[in-house]
């Protein structure tokens, strides 16, 4: 049996590769800051077969209470955690953290900032036991910084980059690190963007991740199409790249 730790539970991504574990019978531990939704989900986690599902509260820019979830983690699995995935972000609105420093400090902190934390009491836990698995959803956009959403590319850029030497140091016992770039997905977060056919279906995207962490995997692109779209943009030379509308 599996044990599974997922934070972020409530996002739609999250919860899709939730329902891949829980149709194993592993034991979650989910964590999210709204109470109810969390609650919803693990009742439907239950009705898929999980074997065990705890729920713990925490908003991630609480940095106070990152220990005492890895405390809670300890607790819920005594005998060892199997899986782990850091899976919450924020989309901010580009024109507004563009103009605004502390709206762009609070979206780097959440999508950035507070994800290092956790990974780093993570790989501490990872570390002890020697063996297991991280995944942490980063995003295309962190590839290269554009016009339209560079803040946010920047902090899943230093998340990426973050993840690529954790990984390399956590090879050395034994644990994989995922790093999962996902391009568009249709979930609640990019409700407000305008879809075309490059949206993914959030459980097709689970299934992936899933997939992914149970095979130990680097670096994902979801879907896989992305990673040459991106091997494209990045090839562009600086001095034409910043005369594109991106």
């Amino acid at each position: 049996m599996s044990t599974v730790l997922i934070i972020g539970a409530t996002s739609a991504i999250a919860h899709e590769t939730s329902r891949k574990f829980a149709s194993e019978g592993a034991d979650l531990l989910l964590v999210a800051r709204n109470g109810a939704k969390l609650q919803a989900n693990a009742d439907d986690l239950t009705a898929r077969g999980a074997y065990g599902i705890r729920t713990f509260i925490l908003d991630a820019n609480d940095f106070a209470r990152h220990s005492e979830l890895l405390d809670a983690v300890r607790s819920a699995f005594p005998d060892g955690l199997n899986y782990a995935l850091v899976a919450y972000g924020t989309l901010p609105d580009q024109a507004e953290v563009a103009a605004d420093a502390a709206a762009a400090a609070d979206a780097f902190t959440t999508n950035a900032t507070s994800v290092i934390a956790l990974l780093t009491h993570l790989a501490g836990l990872f570390e002890e036991q020697k063996h297991g698995a991280i995944a942490v959803i980063s995003s295309v956009a962190g590839d290269r910084g554009r016009p339209s959403n560079y803040v946010y590319g920047a902090a899943k850029g230093a998340v990426s980059l973050f993840t690529q030497g954790l990984r390399a140091r956590m090879a050395k016992h034994n644990v994989s690190v995922t790093t999962i770039k996902p391009g568009f997905v249709d979930t609640p977060m990019t409700a407000e963007v305008p879809k075309n056919p490059l949206f993914a279906d959030p459980s097709d995207v689970g299934v992936r991740i899933h997939k992914a962490m149970k095979k130990g995997q680097d670096i994902v692109y979801v879907p896989a199409f992305w990673r040459g779209v991106m091997g494209v943009i990045r090839a562009i030379p600086e001095r034409i790249f910043k005369r594109l509308d991106l």
